[in-house]
């Protein structure tokens, strides 16, 4: 038995929660992943896991192993990086969890990271809800907001800016709001992702106050406010990013430039430092660069944008 790779499975089992989320990311059938746990169980005497047919639990023995297993595991991984094996050709799975709005600016990008290491892959979760990332076998995941989960590592990746924009048709039949204040006597297109979707905060002349903004569209997925907007149905409220081609070339006009948006910290967060596989780190890596490079972008369309 290898018994380091039996520990390795070991501990992404307990960490996915799932014999076949390890199967599918080792590339493994599960009764293969299912024999090394059985095979560790023999080798130490010891019931490991408690099993239904809906959870896996670990055993008091199964829990002293995993804590005698993590640090021998730690130090393998280090001397792996030290030595440059594992982070010389990065391979398997990293499940990644994204915004709509992310996961077109990573679909047009990642490909040059994937040709770059052959025996990688990604693959994109995409959701502008994002639960739980341990029960969703996430390795990594880009979040909009404050993170107030301290199980999490946070790797703060800038600022998404924000503004409120609609076509010339809607312009030309309703007019501009001349104030955040206005908002009330238009149509907005309401980007439903949790409570208060429908209050849009603006800097004013005494501080940044919230509004309480109507309309009878509103999504969950931002490609349809998107092109709701678009269409000319009402005003939305988008990051910057998602609509600065469309500020550019005149199917939107932003609205309200004197009150501007307050931006919001969009994060890269992963369970842990430890066990960070080289893939994932490659990846986290990749990403975070990815964004810098937007950033750069954005400022320079947030300039045409205010200018047009």
């Amino acid at each position: 038995m290898d018994l380091l790779g039996a520990l390795g499975i070991l501990v992404r089992v307990v960490e996915t929660g799932s014999f076949s989320a390890v199967a599918r990311e080792r590339e493994l059938s599960q009764a293969a992943v299912a024999r090394q746990v059985s095979q560790l169980e023999e080798h130490f005497g010891v019931r490991l896991f408690h099993r239904t047919t809906r959870k896996l639990s670990l055993t008091d023995d199964g829990e002293m192993l995993l804590g005698l297993a993590r640090p021998v595991l730690d130090g393998v991984d280090g001397l792996e990086a030290a030595l440059g094996r594992q982070s010389a050709s990065p391979v398997g799975l990293v499940r990644v969890g994204v915004t709509v709005a992310a996961s077109r600016l990573l679909a047009q990008r990642l490909p040059i990271l994937l040709a770059d290491h052959p025996g990688l892959k990604v693959e994109l979760v995409v959701g502008d809800r994002l639960g739980d990332m341990i029960e969703e076998r996430l390795d990594l995941a880009m979040r909009v907001g404050e993170i107030k989960d301290a199980s999490l590592v946070a790797r703060r990746s800038g600022i998404a800016e924000r503004v409120a924009a609609a076509a010339p048709s809607y312009i030309k039949r309703h007019g501009e709001p001349s104030s955040p204040a206005d908002l009330a006597n238009h149509t907005c297109i309401v980007h439903g992702v949790g409570p208060n979707s429908d209050v849009w905060t603006f800097a004013t002349p005494d501080g940044s106050k919230d509004f309480l903004v109507w309309g009878g569209f509103l999504a969950n997925d931002v490609r349809a406010v998107h092109l709701a907007a678009r269409t000319g149905y009402g005003i939305a409220y988008l990051a910057l990013f998602e609509v600065a081609d469309d500020l550019r070339n005149g199917r939107l006009v932003r609205v309200l430039r004197d009150f501007p948006a307050p931006g919001v910290p969009f994060n890269l967060v992963y369970p842990s430092r430890r066990h960070l596989a080289p893939r994932t780190r490659l990846v986290i890596d990749f990403i975070w660069e990815q964004l810098r490079q937007v950033q750069a972008e954005l400022a320079t369309a947030f300039d045409e944008a205010r200018t047009a």
